[in-house]
């Protein structure tokens, strides 16, 4: 078990590292104005998750996962993961559990960003 959670950490500072470099350098080449970089990091890092689902589970290397998918590829992005979990309902063939998921992160996430900024603005102004 520890083992495995120092190479979650190990992965996590990797990508974190990466989605920092991606912070500092797409901007730079694609201006300031859009969040250009969120946007790659969370697509290239849904993209990686789709292909490291499969090559892992086919070449019986799920014992990297927890380095790589939740350390490398959970400091680059949470959003692979959430991406990761709506392709497995609708794999699964639960449309609606899918959507619901998706619809509901997206809706409940963005509330709570609203709800955690008029917090801090009432409670730290």
């Amino acid at each position: 078990m520890i083992q495995t959670l120092l190479t979650v950490a190990l992965g996590g500072a990797i990508g974190a590292s990466a989605r920092y470099l991606v912070n500092v350098s797409v901007p730079r080449l694609m201006g300031h104005g859009f969040p250009y970089a969120t946007m790659v990091v969370n697509i290239l890092g849904s993209f990686l998750m789709g292909v490291l689902v499969v090559v892992l589970a086919q070449k019986s290397g799920t014992r990297f996962a927890p380095f790589v998918m939740t350390g490398i590829l959970g400091g680059f992005t949470t959003f692979s993961a959430f991406s990761l979990d709506a392709a497995k309902l609708y794999e699964a063939g639960q449309l609606g559990a899918a959507a619901g998921y998706v619809i509901g992160s997206v809706v409940l996430a963005l509330a709570a960003i609203f709800a955690g900024m008029a917090f801090a603005r009432g409670f730290f102004a």
